[in-house]
């Protein structure tokens, strides 16, 4: 009998790495794939350096652990669609007064549709990466979940899956905590001082972004003012791309109280201050959406939203205003919603869709 074949996406982590073994061990035959979305690693320069200091996708030890695991591997050069489709959309959004999540979009528009491409082009049956979700059967479609460990649930970056990718793809390691994930890896004899946790921002190596992005847009560093809420100058600012809502470090602003970062406004090249207080919205319009439930855009539904990653997802009333936009009521005022960033919509643990948040 034929086994399933599986293409795997292999960044070098933990995560990935035991997915393979448990796809292995579950009968699959399975096949590496590490996508280069960064830097090509020098052979020559890397052997003298730790795996985890070899940039963004650790080629090193996903070659060492598809050879322990007998299985195939290959490393396939993505760096153009990454340029294209995080980095730009990463510098674009912050210099036009935005705060992008470039790991939402690495997922939709290079790693996952990368490795879809391939299993579609190659003829394989399934497609898995090393996320922590899950997928659920139902009678019409497989359903997006969140992974058994909540504290490790990575849906938030996986909303804008296609949800025709959805029945081709596998999440090894969504049933499993993350001690659960680190004992397997201990199992399989991989070193575990090595295998550590990958950046927020992989292509972020040095220093924050905002060094990152003075390099890559010098142009970007362009003084405007400071202004409080009723308008009136506070100080200058070193440019609009080097702000974001929530911000109170580095703004060099002496006024006897603590201020915020409240609004950044491209057109007028100004960013507002205020205080923490006046960090709480209570509402937001979501555009640029995927959804999986057609109900959302049809009438209010009660749902839980999730505005960042690191916090859980909160009561809210969702009223659709077009085909492509939603407002999003909160029964309790969120602080520091961030144009740019996501919000993604829950009913329990089931992954409703989401969307991009708009400036207001």
């Amino acid at each position: 009998m034929t086994r399933p074949t599986v293409l795997l996406g292999m960044s070098g982590g933990v995560d990935s790495s035991v997915a393979a073994a448990l796809l292995v061990r579950q009968g699959y035959e399975v096949h590496g794939i590490t996508l280069q979305v960064w830097e090509h690693e020098d052979e020559t320069v890397s052997a003298s350096k730790k795996w985890q200091e070899r940039g963004c996708c650790k080629v090193g030890i996903a070659k060492h652990v598809a050879k322990l695991l007998n299985i195939s591997h290959e490393v396939v050069d993505t760096r153009d669609s990454f340029r294209k489709g995080v980095i730009d959309d990463f510098l674009h959004g912050y210099t036009t007064g935005t705060t992008p999540n470039p790991c939402v979009r690495c997922n939709e528009r290079v790693k996952i549709r990368g490795l879809m491409d391939l299993a579609t082009t190659r003829n394989f049956h399934y497609v898995a990466t090393g996320h922590y979700a899950r997928l659920r059967n139902h009678p019409d479609a497989p359903i997006l979940t969140r992974a058994a460990d909540h504290r490790k649930d990575q849906t938030y970056f996986l909303y804008r899956l296609r949800p025709d990718w959805l029945p081709k793809l596998l999440f090894p390691v969504g049933d499993l905590t993350k001690s659960d994930v680190w004992k397997e890896a201990e199992a399989l004899g991989l070193p575990a001082d090595e295998l550590k946790e990958s950046q927020e921002i992989c292509f972020v190596t040095q220093g924050d972004y905002r060094t990152f992005i003075e390099k890559e847009v010098p142009e970007s560093k362009k003084p405007g003012l400071f202004i409080d809420e009723a308008g009136q100058p506070l100080g200058q600012h070193d440019g609009i791309a080097f702000y974001t809502p929530g911000q109170r470090r580095g703004l060099g602003i002496a006024t006897g109280q603590r201020l915020y970062v409240q609004q950044v406004r491209p057109a007028t090249n100004t960013v507002m201050l205020g205080t923490e207080k006046s960090l709480l919205r209570q509402e937001c319009t979501v555009s640029d959406l995927n959804i999986f439930v057609p109900h959302l855009l049809e009438s209010p539904t009660k749902v839980h939203v999730k505005v960042r990653y690191a916090t859980p997802p909160t009561p809210a009333l969702l009223s659709p205003l077009t085909s492509s936009s939603i407002h999003v009521q909160f029964q309790e005022a969120q602080r520091a919603l961030s144009p740019g960033q996501s919000a993604v919509f829950y009913e329990g643990d089931h992954v409703l869709g989401g969307g991009i948040i708009q400036p207001f």
